[in-house]
């Protein structure tokens, strides 16, 4: 029967013995327990892959084109405009 689904923080992690003596042996030479050895690499490459996922990167035409656009805006379509004037909201 699969257990129910809770959110308390715990990640189970399934190593093979010899992985867990290393990253525990290592984590005592730091100084600390095996979650806080964990933890301390694996947050900080968490965060840069959310920030690379995250980040835009134009070339420098696109950026031109982009700016082109910010300072020129193209008119908005005839359909777009009357739903403005009539006030139409999004649920």
């Amino acid at each position: 029967m699969p257990r129910a689904l809770t959110d308390n923080g715990r990640v189970e992690l399934r190593l093979r013995p010899e992985d867990k003596a290393t990253l525990s042996r290592a984590a005592s030479l730091k100084r600390l327990d095996l979650t806080g050895y964990i933890l301390g690499a694996a947050l900080p490459k968490a965060q840069a892959d959310i920030a690379e996922a995250e980040r835009l990167v134009l070339s420098e035409r696109d950026s031109l084109r982009v700016l082109a656009q910010l300072e020129n805006p193209p008119a908005a379509p005839e359909r777009l405009v009357r739903v403005a004037k009539a006030g139409f909201k999004l649920p």
